[in-house]
C-alpha cells in the first residue's frame, strides 16, 4: 500500500500556529465519563445534553480566540452542534482557533506490570484520522501516562508507551495532523523534585528514539510533558522559581532543538500554580523551543461550578474562563504576576 508524503511544511505551519503567537492550547477532551464525574462533584446533573451545554459555553466564550490558538475536543464534541444546528467546528473557525481532537482510547492495565498502564487505541487508528482530517481538525493529541514509585516507571511501561507515542505520531503526520505527544508522569504520590528529574530524564529520550524510529517529523510534533514537581503528598513542596529552573534544566538535556514546541499539561495543579511556574520557565533566557500551555482545569475552573447547569450563569461561567485563559496566555508572556490573582 502507498501512502503520500508527509507535507513538512503544512505541518509546521500548524504547529507554528499553535504554540508561536503567544497564545496557548485549552484541553477540553475530557472523556464523557470524566465529565460526569465532573459534574457531579460540582452537584450538576450528569446528561449528554448538560455535556452539550457545557461545552457550547466554553466554545461561545467572548475573545477566546484572542488567547487561545487551539482547542483539544473529545468525539462527542467534534461532531456536537448549537441548539441552532451551528456546528461547533464552525464557531471554533469564526473566532480563529484550530480544533484539535483526543484520538487515544484510554489507558489499561499493562500486563505483568503491576500498578503501570498503557494507552489503546491504535487498532483502526489510520481511519479515525483521516475522518477527523476530513472534518476539519487540525491536530490531534494522545496520552501515555507514567506513576512514579521506588521501581517506577519500569523501562518496560516506557517503552511500551514510547513506542504507542511514536506510532501515533507517524499515522498523524501521515494524515496531515500535527501530534501532540503527551508522556504525562503523574504529580501524584510523595516523590521528590529530585525522583521526577530522574524520571523525566527516563521517559523522554525513550520517546525520542521511537519517534524518531517511527520516521516522525520532530519539526511537526508539539510536545506536551508535565512540569517536573515533587508528589502532590510530599510534604517538601518547592518554590515557582526552583520548579521552573529544574524543568527547564531537563528539557533542554533530553529534547530535540528541532521539536515544534513544548505545551505543559496542568496535570491537576491549580491555575494559579501553573501560571506562576510557566512564568518562570518562560522567562528563561534563550530557549530552543517555545513553550506554552495545555491546560484543562486549570483553565475551565472555576467557571464550572460558576455556571452550575444554569442558563441565567453563562456570562459569569465565561467571564471567569476567559479570566483564567488570559493569566495563562501572560504566563506565556512572562507577564502573569499573582497580584492578577486578587483583581
Amino acid at each position: 500500500m502507498g501512502h503520500a508524503r508527509v507535507n513538512i511544511a503544512d505541518l509546521q505551519d500548524i504547529a507554528c500556529q499553535l504554540v508561536n503567537n503567544g497564545k496557548g492550547i485549552l484541553a477540553m477532551d475530557e472523556s464523557n465519563g470524566t465529565c460526569d464525574k465532573r459534574f457531579v462533584s460540582a452537584g450538576i446533573p450528569a446528561a449528554p445534553d448538560a455535556r452539550r451545554l457545557w461545552r457550547d459555553l466554553i466554545l461561545t466564550t467572548p475573545s477566546l480566540g484572542a488567547c487561545i490558538s487551539g482547542v483539544i475536543l473529545y468525539d462527542e464534541t467534534i461532531h456536537q452542534t448549537r441548539a441552532d444546528g451551528t456546528p461547533f467546528l464552525k464557531i471554533l473557525g469564526a473566532a480563529g482557533i484550530l480544533p484539535g481532537i483526543k484520538v487515544d482510547a484510554g489507558i489499561k492495565d499493562l500486563a505483568l506490570f503491576p500498578r503501570e498502564t498503557i494507552t489503546e487505541g491504535l487498532d483502526g487508528l489510520r481511519g479515525r484520522l483521516n475522518h477527523y482530517r476530513e472534518m476539519g481538525a487540525r491536530f490531534a493529541k494522545w496520552r501515555a501516562v507514567m506513576t512514579i514509585a521506588d521501581d517506577l516507571p519500569s523501562w518496560g511501561c516506557i517503552d511500551a508507551n514510547a513506542h504507542a507515542l511514536a506510532r501515533y505520531a507517524a499515522l498523524c503526520q501521515e494524515a496531515g495532523l500535527v501530534p501532540i505527544v503527551e508522556p504525562e508522569i503523574l504529580m501524584t504520590g510523595t516523590h521528590t523534585l529530585e525522583q521526577c528529574q530522574a524520571a523525566t530524564e527516563r521517559v523522554l529520550p525513550s520517546v525520542f528514539a521511537a519517534l524518531r524510529a517511527q520516521r516522525v517529523v520532530l519539526e511537526g510534533i508539539i510536545l506536551k510533558p508535565g512540569m517536573v514537581l515533587p508528589g502532590l503528598d510530599n510534604p517538601e513542596q518547592k518554590s515557582a522559581v526552583e520548579i521552573a529552573a529544574t524543568t527547564i534544566a531537563s528539557l533542554r538535556r533530553v529534547v530535540p532543538a528541532s521539536v515544534a514546541g513544548i505545551a505543559f499539561l496542568s496535570g491537576g495543579q491549580t491555575g494559579e500554580l501553573a501560571c506562576a511556574r510557566l512564568n518562570e520557565m518562560t522567562r528563561a533566557a534563550r530557549l530552543p523551543w517555545p513553550l506554552t500551555f495545555s491546560f484543562a482545569r486549570a483553565i475551565q475552573f472555576p467557571a464550572l461550578p460558576i455556571w452550575n447547569g444554569q442558563g441565567g450563569n453563562i456570562a459569569l461561567a465565561q467571564e471567569a474562563l476567559l479570566r483564567r485563559a488570559r493569566r495563562a496566555q501572560a504566563a506565556v508572556r512572562g507577564e502573569y504576576d499573582a497580584e492578577l490573582e486578587l483583581i
